[in-house]
């Protein structure tokens, strides 16, 4: 039996100039090993209820469910409730236990995008994607997920907050590391399908941390189709607001950019009121891509009612982003622009994005243990709030409906 992508041993990351190189890859250990026990329900061998082996899985969850202690309540959503935690036998060594709530709904009594999350980060081990720690199941029958304690937040709350200062070298360490985790999951052919400011979690030493897999979906087979329905309306690509159901990592990128982006100038880049509204916005900053820019552009099934009787409009000149994004320099700019060109085709990947030449021009890099920070309780409620979403976009309740509707095709 061949190994599966997501398991398999990768290289550590092309061009990786940022505070921390990423590790080396680790392979997706025994679940013993691991020391996560998932619910009999959900594992491919299921044991004959009653039966010598479902009283062995109870068994070893309890050994795994006695680990933890659960502590305050520190956030809760629709589909989960989120607990600051701590290892029973080291009191000082905090979790963060995500409890998933049961709902008869959905199979095995939990949703789509809680089970997307589990699957994808039981696979994927890297220092900036955060870390399933372990799996076990209370007598009520929920889903407990252990993660890794995150008390600085979110990075969303370091450039909204206009009290912390920082400067070219914050953000090229900060862009850094987001790069190397994206490259991580694409190499594993694993797109997020919701990266923002939010999604992103600082851990105690500084450290950036992808979360929220809720919306993730493998990527390894390019004739797959895919829903367009995906990514916060602030950070979704062109491509996906005219219809696009054929895409591999080129939609996390233009995400990237996004936050990069935000970084630079402190403040949402492109923000807009409505999924209607937002073409619009983005044209403004990009222009209006022709065939002879984006071949295969009239072709997307949302191209006729969107963009075919749009006025011709020019991308704005560099002028205009030196004058928004003095903070990153003409090196921060062009990777920006290259992570934000409308023909996905031509847009940086992870790979290239970690070639760019921005990561050897000066400034270098901030060190990780250097970097502004936001701590005390409000930044781990905010952590909390953060895991409490289980692939919820911020965008209206029409996405959701839309979603649960379209329960199996398309994911």
């Amino acid at each position: 039996m061949g190994m599966s992508p997501a398991l398999s041993p990768r290289p550590n990351p092309p061009g990786s100039h940022g505070p921390v190189n990423a590790a080396k890859a680790k392979p997706l250990v025994h679940l013993l090993n691991h020391k996560t026990v998932p619910s009999p329900s959900l594992t491919s061998a299921a044991t004959t209820p009653g039966g010598p082996d479902e009283g062995l899985a109870e068994e070893m969850n309890d050994v795994v469910k006695n680990q933890f202690v659960f502590g305050a309540r520190l956030g809760e959503g629709t589909y989960a409730t989120v607990y600051r935690g701590h290892y029973r036998e080291e009191p000082s060594k905090l979790v963060a236990i995500k409890k998933m709530k049961k709902n008869t709904e959905w199979q095995d009594g939990i949703n789509l995008d809680s089970l997307r999350e589990m699957k994808y980060l039981a696979e994927l081990h890297h220092p900036y994607v955060i870390n399933l720690i372990a799996v076990f199941t209370t007598k009520d029958e929920n889903i407990n997920l252990v993660l890794e304690h995150l008390p600085r937040g979110e990075l969303q709350d370091i450039w909204k907050d206009k009290d912390i200062a920082y400067g070219g070298a914050d953000v090229k360490a900060w862009s850094n590391m987001i790069c190397q985790g994206v490259w991580w999951l694409h190499e594993n052919f694993v797109l997020h399908r919701d990266i923002k400011s939010n999604n992103i979690l600082i851990a105690a030493d500084n450290s950036l941390k992808l979360a929220d897999f809720g919306l993730a979906r493998s990527f390894a087979n390019p004739e797959a189709e895919m829903t367009y329905n995906v990514i916060t309306r602030f950070y979704r690509p062109p491509e996906l607001f005219l219809g696009s159901s054929h895409y591999g990592g080129c939609v996390d990128m233009w995400s990237v950019g996004c936050v990069i982006a935000e970084l630079a100038v402190r403040d949402w880049f492109l923000p807009s009121e409505t999924d209607l509204a937002h073409l619009g916005v983005i044209t403004e900053v990009f222009g209006v891509p022709t065939e002879s820019d984006w071949p295969g552009i009239s072709k997307l099934r949302f191209w006729k009612e969107q963009l075919e009787n749009t006025p011709a409009k020019r991308p704005q000149p560099l002028s205009w982003w030196r004058g928004r994004m003095p903070l990153i320099g003409d090196a921060g700019i062009d990777l920006v622009r290259g992570l934000l060109t409308m023909n996905p085709v031509k847009r940086l990947t992870a790979k290239q994005a970690l070639e760019h030449h921005y990561w050897t021009a000066a400034p270098k890099p901030q060190k990780k243990e250097n970097l502004p920070r936001k701590g005390g309780k409000e930044a781990e409620k905010a952590m909390g709030e953060s895991l409490k979403r289980v692939g919820e976009t911020e965008d209206d309740k029409m996405t959701k409906i839309a979603r649960k509707l379209d329960f199996g095709a398309m994911r």
